[in-house]
């Protein structure tokens, strides 16, 4: 087991012929390709990548396989439920990563106001199995509020499930943003910037408007060496989003605030941003 407190890429590079397996997310696998020194040389002796804690870019998958002839594993879970996918993901039209399948005695639903959905509505996605966890150490209100009477985890993340059986997480709920009555679910704007010539990553989140209560703001990372104009993007993907979508300005960053496991602060984003459309 080789432990390193952080990312860092040279020590990656250096002790990765030594390795086996890489657990990590996927702002690792998008520093690793911006470097020509990641080859399928230097992963031979590689037996599984995983990625997990934020959603994999469809480009990313497919960039890292040409590069590396490894598929990424990429997995959902919690800590306090561990993995309940694990395993290559589908892909669904846009880049989304769709799961076929469970780990093996993991239940799943997907809840609206007590309710299943029908395939095609989101809810909120709730897990059961022997890989949940009991509670909350010494706080039973959280634990009355996040699991079930009959065993579920509310996970807190929105999803749906299509005809074919297949999960799709559109975001978390504590993400979502409401804007004159309508939902926004902030990832279907993200990959569609995604997809924009010159960026590298996006985060979409909702700020206070008066009127309407909230609208979306658009957080773009450039790729290196790449100048951004923030409205040209928007326009950009204009006509791909109902207007209520469409996020009412963009801003550039150098890189977007992220915790220790890689997600990203979205709640320090609100909080930077919080005035803008005051």
């Amino acid at each position: 087991m080789i432990f390193l407190p952080g990312f860092d890429l040279e020590a990656i590079l250096r002790w990765m012929p030594a390795a086996t397996a890489l657990m990590g997310v996927p702002t690792f696998y998008t520093r690793l390709l911006s470097d020509p020194r990641l080859t399928r040389a230097l992963a031979a002796g590689m037996r599984l990548f995983v990625s997990g804690s934020a959603p994999l870019l469809a480009d990313t998958h497919a960039e890292f396989e040409a590069r590396t002839g490894h598929r990424i594993l990429e997995r959902y879970g919690m800590t306090g439920n561990q993995h309940v996918h694990l395993e290559p993901p589908t892909r669904a039209s846009g880049g989304r990563a769709r799961w076929a399948s469970r780990c093996r005695g993991v239940e799943l639903r997907i809840l609206d106001q007590g309710r299943e959905v029908a395939p095609g509505e989101i809810g909120v996605i709730e897990v059961r199995g022997p890989n949940v966890f009991q509670g909350y150490w010494q706080m039973p209100e959280k634990t009355a509020e996040e699991l079930r009477p009959d065993g579920f985890f509310v996970t807190g993340d929105l999803g749906c499930r299509d005809a074919e059986g297949y999960v799709q997480i559109v975001g978390r709920q504590k993400d979502l943003i409401i804007s004159g009555g309508y939902n926004i679910y902030p990832k279907e704007v993200e990959l569609l910037l995604d997809e924009q010539p010159g960026v590298l990553e996006s985060a979409v989140v909702g700020l206070p408007l008066p009127d309407l209560g909230e609208a979306a703001l658009a957080v773009l990372v450039p790729r290196p060496g790449v100048t951004l104009d923030p409205q040209a993007v928007l326009g950009a993907i204009a006509d791909r989003l109902a207007r209520f979508k469409q996020p009412r300005a963009a801003v550039l960053v150098e890189e977007l605030p992220r915790n220790t496991m890689g997600k990203v602060q979205k709640t320090l984003l609100r909080a930077r941003y919080a005035g803008l459309f005051a």
